[in-house]
């Protein structure tokens, strides 16, 4: 049962971030440090979503204890 609402509610996140990404398709200039870029505001939206989700990844599995032998 746990597993189908997990099932459900990353589906609906996913929908949620695709309909994001997929409104903002205008070019905006990015200053990065010393760069200026030009993309689309999708591309960057997608870019921050994928650091977000490693962040993540990372802060869950610093958490977990390896077992000692």
């Amino acid at each position: 049962m746990l597993k189908r609402i997990k099932l459900y509610t990353g589906l609906v996140l996913l929908a949620a971030v695709l309909t994001l990404v997929f409104q903002n398709t205008q070019a905006v200039e990015t200053k990065f440090l010393f760069m200026t870029m030009t993309m689309p505001r999708a591309t960057l939206l997608g870019i921050t979503m994928l650091i977000g989700i490693f962040i993540g990844i990372l802060i869950a599995l610093s958490g977990k204890k390896l077992p000692k032998d």
